[in-house]
């Protein structure tokens, strides 16, 4: 369970921003959700990845899309489904891969140094 936790919080924590309906969130500038939805993304690939879960990366990409056609379909939470954001899901989850991957990198080579 150690390694999944974070993943789980991080998942949970991308159901509550993604589905909370518009009222519930607050105003901020414009570019805010794009950043959000990056960094939300990366930390979703970062964590699946270092909980070793299978297809983690495809998986995340479904999520992305799915999320963005619940938002606009499920009408109750005055949301819209935005194919941008999908595509910055798409960014993080990039991110998140390419920096589980420097640390992976940076551990072998302070493996082999010592």
């Amino acid at each position: 369970m150690g390694r999944v936790f974070p993943f789980v919080i991080a998942a949970s924590l991308s159901v509550v921003v993604l589905f909370t309906p518009e009222s519930g969130v607050p105003s901020s500038p414009p570019g805010t959700d794009k950043v959000v939805h990056t960094a939300l993304f990366a930390l979703l690939a970062l964590t699946g990845l270092y909980a070793r879960i299978r297809h983690i990366l495809l998986a995340l990409v479904v999520y992305a899309g799915v999320s963005e056609l619940l938002q606009h379909l499920i009408t109750p939470l005055h949301r819209s489904g935005d194919v941008l954001d999908a595509l910055v899901d798409v960014l993080g989850i990039g991110l998140g891969w390419a920096i589980a991957a420097a640390v992976r990198s940076r551990r072998r080579g302070q493996r082999t140094t010592r």
